[in-house]
């Protein structure tokens, strides 16, 4: 049998250290991962190599040769273009044609029992046997469920927390029969678990999951190279480490010369040919490659350092990653999370900060302080996106200069000369950093239309009106020492999953686009963006009837920037409407929970005192609205959902409505009873947004004051969901106390369970596994529905160690048992 391995990738987030050096080049313990899988292959009897190159393919080849070396044949196939991981085997075909084959990342570390692999595809005869392994953490993987027979149920490409059904993952390693080529087109990008499998799937084809043993590492990150050298020394993986173990995890290479002073604290590893010498200190986990000097006094712990390294007396280095022929001078720090490039030179007494990236040939001067993100990156957060874009405590977290690189960082993904609208809340901090953002913006070669202070869902309009995107800064909800960093796309929705990759990417390589001087872009302040929203917003949604109903309201701004919109928005609905606190106040920038709460009270008290239809109170940036109905008693989140469901079914009679699965399945009844129909979503409010751009959507909302008007837009607007209930009142002739009595009341309760990280992929494992023969829906998370329609809902939480629970039964003591059982299994499986 032949192997193909793949070493044609780029290793984008591995940069500095890919930037002039293919991935699978890359040295773990002084041999090139590929080496170390190359090897493993001739272990299990697989001397036939196909290696698949695009990037830096020269490199490879001029390494590895013919094989000879390694006792191995070795070819290749070269691709001009990206074609993806079936693509690029595709490439090989005609190497590969006669016979089963084996496929294996040349980027991946592991030492997996082939053996067994090849053996348990032949056992079963299947087109495709996919290797996989469990994984602490799946987020960044291919999940994959199998059934008792081993035989592949269904994939998901790189989840999000919320559709994290296993932490069985897919590894890249596959054993295949040449038929899988019938379903790869030539010369073009195909991926295997994306594209074919998918495909393979639909057909019935027999796709098979082997759980292998052993260790396995994605070195797809800088925390995950050193990882892979850690777990090496600790013999954790079963690899040769070429040297001699001259003391219990002190390995030293043929040719080092350590003096006897010197200080090792293993496990460790020394090059052929480096020296270190007296009183130089090297701790656990340090890698020290072929031909590096380390002076006197220097300190190394848990330093991977590439060969041909100088490292200078008294330097102090932590955890950090150093590339080839790099000279670190005398008194140099570098911190914990550091990455140098190649051939860069770093000066006496310089000071690298921690997650900084130098790239290849550059020059730090003597005494440099290189300071970057360090505030950011101590949050230890993997990724830059939360639940509410990029949010942190002002000028801790979230500064300027973060600003700056995030806005030059989603410039570098826009194409130059487009149209990036920008717009704040009306506090201090976001109008001081949108300043930044706007600079940043125009010096990436984009036009900038600033709407100032205005309420989100007029920001998110205006970027849809003919901007590439958009950039909002709002103070985060709740928590006014804070600020959020939102980014929209062309139609003014979050950016979605994929975008945030692109960002995330982008931002973490810190290479950004820069302007030539004629290219600097424009900045404009579009005039009449109120009158502008009003009308369009009058003009879509159906007012009629409201001028000769009567009604009157009570309209509470909260001091926020939905104030802006109001006068114009009631004086041409033509209602009688009393508005409170329309002017704007800089020190509250948001609300709590408690002060939220108070609010509705007061509001509910000027209802019933003034005789009104109804009150509406929006939060700080219009996006969303809660009611108190004429009674002046306050309409929960969640009611006010059904209530507006109620009311937009009975007038519209079909079509579907957009809910999230946390919803109650009340809103079915009344949904289906009115003749329309519920699709449900994934908590997100993107999902939401997608779903309600779909033709035939009426209606969608979050059950926490989220509503969205299709007719208008996708997204949660809290003017448009007041203009459209309104009208409904006005038409129906009913109170909202009337309409909130005929819909049966729910009983959802929710729970949240602590979860460490590590464990999170294994809890939704093992609720899946307890489901049993009960349905099971993985739209978001797993939710679970007994035989008598009870159901409860696992979600992990994606920003925090938390996971989300919720259970619905007839009753609040049967949604609670039903609590209580399964927060017990994520318990359990958490431990």
């Amino acid at each position: 049998m032949k192997a193909v391995v793949m070493a044609g990738g780029e290793g984008t987030r591995l940069r500095p250290m890919t930037s002039s050096m293919p991935k699978p080049l890359l040295p773990v313990v002084n041999r090139p991962i590929m080496q170390h899988v190359l090897t493993l292959l001739k272990r299990h009897g697989l001397t036939e190599t196909v290696v698949t190159v695009q990037f830096l393919a020269s490199l490879v080849k001029n390494y590895f040769g013919d094989g000879e070396e390694l006792g191995m044949e070795l070819t290749y196939a070269h691709e001009e273009k990206p074609l993806g991981t079936a693509g690029s085997v595709k490439n090989a075909e005609e190497a590969l044609k006669d016979d089963s084959f084996l496929v294996i990342s040349g980027d991946a570390l592991t030492d997996f029992d082939l053996t067994e692999l090849i053996e348990f595809h032949k056992e079963k005869g299947g087109l495709v046997t996919v290797c996989l392994t469990r994984v602490p953490n799946p987020l960044e993987f291919g999940i994959t469920i199998v059934d008792d027979e081993g035989r592949v149920e269904r994939f998901l490409e790189k989840p999000t927390w919320g559709q994290v059904f296993s932490d069985t993952v897919n590894t890249g390693i596959y054993v295949m029969e040449p038929e899988v080529f019938n379903y790869v087109e030539s010369d073009v990008s195909v991926d295997w678990s994306g594209d074919v499998f998918p495909q393979l799937m639909k057909e019935g084809k027999p796709i098979y999951g082997f759980i292998a043993e052993g260790y396995w590492e994605d070195v797809g990150t800088h925390e995950s190279y050193v990882k892979a050298q850690a777990d090496v020394l600790e013999g954790k993986v079963d690899v040769d480490i070429d040297g001699f173990e001259i003391s219990p995890g002190v390995w030293v290479a043929e040719g080092a010369e350590v003096h006897p002073d010197a200080i090792l604290r293993g496990p460790l590893y020394i090059g052929d040919y480096a020296k270190v010498e007296a009183g130089a200190e090297i701790r656990e986990h340090s890698v020290i490659g072929s031909n590096v000097v380390v002076k006197t006094g220097a300190f190394l712990h848990k330093a991977v350092i590439a060969d041909n390294v100088y490292i200078g007396p008294h330097t102090n280095l932590r955890g950090c990653v150093i590339g080839k022929n790099t000279d670190v001078m005398r008194a140099a720090r570098i911190d914990e999370g550091a990455v140098i490039g190649d051939e860069c030179l770093i000066g006496e007494e310089s000071i690298i900060s921690g997650n900084v990236r130098v790239y290849p040939f550059k020059t730090v001067e003597a005494g440099a302080f290189v300071n970057t993100s360090v505030i950011w990156e101590s949050r230890g957060q993997a990724h830059l996106f939360g639940a509410r874009g990029v949010s942190g405590i002002l000028n801790v977290e979230i500064t300027p200069e973060l600003a700056v690189r995030l806005a030059g960082a989603y410039a570098t993904t826009l194409k130059k000369g487009a149209t990036v609208t920008t717009a704040r809340d009306h506090s201090r901090g976001a109008r001081a950093l949108k300043r930044a953002v706007i600079s940043a913006l125009q010096a990436s070669a984009i036009d900038v239309r600033d709407l100032e202070n205005v309420p989100m869902p007029v920001a998110r309009q205006q970027t849809a009106r003919g901007s590439a995107g958009g950039i909002m800064i709002r103070t985060t909800p709740g928590r006014p020492d804070s600020l959020d960093i939102m980014f929209f796309d062309e139609r003014g929705a979050d950016l979605s999953a994929a975008g945030q990759r692109k960002l995330d990417r982008v931002f973490a390589r810190q290479e950004y686009r820069r302007a030539f001087p004629g290219e600097i872009g424009d900045l404009t302040f579009p005039a009449t963006v109120f009158d502008s929203y009003t009308g369009a917003l009058l003009r879509a949604v159906d007012t009629s009837g409201i001028a000769d109903s009567g009604l009157k309201v009570v309209v509470d701004a909260a001091n926020g920037s939905a104030g802006l919109v109001l006068p114009s928005l009631l004086g041409r609905l033509g209602v009688d409407a009393l508005t409170v606190n329309p002017g704007l106040d800089e020190a509250r920038p948001t609300e709590t929970e408690e002060s939220r709460r108070a609010g509705l009270v007061r509001l509910g008290e000027m209802v019933s005192s003034s005789r009104a239809a109804f009150g509406v109170r929006f939060d700080p940036v219009g996006e969303r609205m809660s009611l108190v109905d004429e009674r002046g008693r306050i309409v929960e989140d969640d009611r006010a959902l059904l209530v507006l469901l109620d009311l937009v079914a009975a007038e519209r009679r079909s079509g579907r409505v957009a809910l999230p699965v946390t919803t109650t399945r009340i809103g079915e009844q009344v949904a289906a009873y009115h003749g329309t129909q519920v699709t449900w979503t994934m908590t997100s409010p993107d999902d939401l947004t997608r779903v309600g751009r779909e033709e035939g959507t009426i209606f969608g909302g979050d059950g926490r004051g989220g509503f969205i008007v299709p007719e208008f837009s996708s997204v949660f607007d809290g003017s448009a969901a007041f203009v459209r209930l309104i009208g409904l009142v006005a038409r129906t002739q009913l109170t909202l106390s009337q309409i909130d009595a005929r819909i049966p009341r729910a009983h959802v309760l929710k729970r949240d369970v602590p979860t460490p990280w590590a464990v999170k992929g294994s809890v939704m494992r093992r609720v899946v596994e307890d489901a049993g023969e009960r349905s099971v829906d993985t739209t978001d998370g797993v939710r679970v529905v007994e035989a008598d329609g009870r159901w409860v809902m696992v979600l992990p939480d994606p920003a925090e160690a938390v996971t989300h629970l919720w259970a619905e039964g007839p009753d609040d003591a049967s949604a609670q048992a039903l609590l209580d059982e399964w927060s017990q299994v994520v318990e359990s499986a958490g431990r």
